[in-house]
């Protein structure tokens, strides 16, 4: 009796083993899918264990979107106010001949190339050190965001590169009510959320 026993518990104890759920792991897809459980985002640590936790993170990722198109207005305004600023004071200005880089090329040429007439001189202003730290910060804060959403990106999942796009695109809708006419017919800064 005491060897049925311990069979009964010695097969018990074997068939929980099989019950063991086994733990869940990152999915790694370099091709197109639409996985939605067990994707991880970016990080380990961001992984998707449920479709709510998924739909939670498309949000997030739609947020980081829009707060990069905030984050490249913010550093223009602030570059903005800057030159208005520094262009007040007057001071730490510095004169350069447009044709010092290039002697051999002048007026005529420059027009006939780019369409415009090359300026006799370009005055460049000094910025002070806390400004340059500043813009500095911000440049940094808008390159890492801009490559943390391409690596979001290159998760390759349908979903998630939606949500990068609906996040630029609305973000671009909010923050892009005003148009520079100057800078986009003559010299413009076209910088996209890939291009620093």
């Amino acid at each position: 009796m005491n060897h049925d026993h311990s069979m009964h518990i010695h097969d018990h104890s074997g068939h929980g083993g099989h019950d063991m759920p086994m733990p869940h792991q990152c999915t790694m897809d370099m091709l197109w899918n639409a996985n939605i459980i067990d994707t991880c985002i970016v990080f380990r640590s961001w992984h998707i264990t449920s479709t709510t936790a998924f739909i939670v993170s498309f949000f997030i990722i739609v947020g980081l979107g829009v707060f990069y198109e905030y984050l490249r207005l913010f550093a223009r305004r602030f570059d903005q106010q800057l030159a208005l600023s520094l262009s007040a004071k007057g001071k730490n200005r510095i004169r350069l001949s447009s044709t010092s880089t290039s002697p051999e090329r002048g007026d005529d040429d420059s027009g006939l190339l780019t369409g415009r007439r090359a300026k006799p001189h370009l005055t460049i202003t000094v910025v002070p050190l806390v400004p340059r730290l500043l813009r500095a910060g911000l440049y940094g804060s808008t390159v890492f965001l801009s490559f943390f959403l391409m690596l979001v990106f290159m998760t390759y999942n349908a979903y998630l590169i939606l949500a990068v796009v609906v996040g630029a695109g609305l973000g671009h809708f909010i923050f892009g009510s005003t148009l520079d006419t100057d800078a986009i017919l003559g010299e413009t800064n076209g910088k996209g959320m890939a291009c620093h």
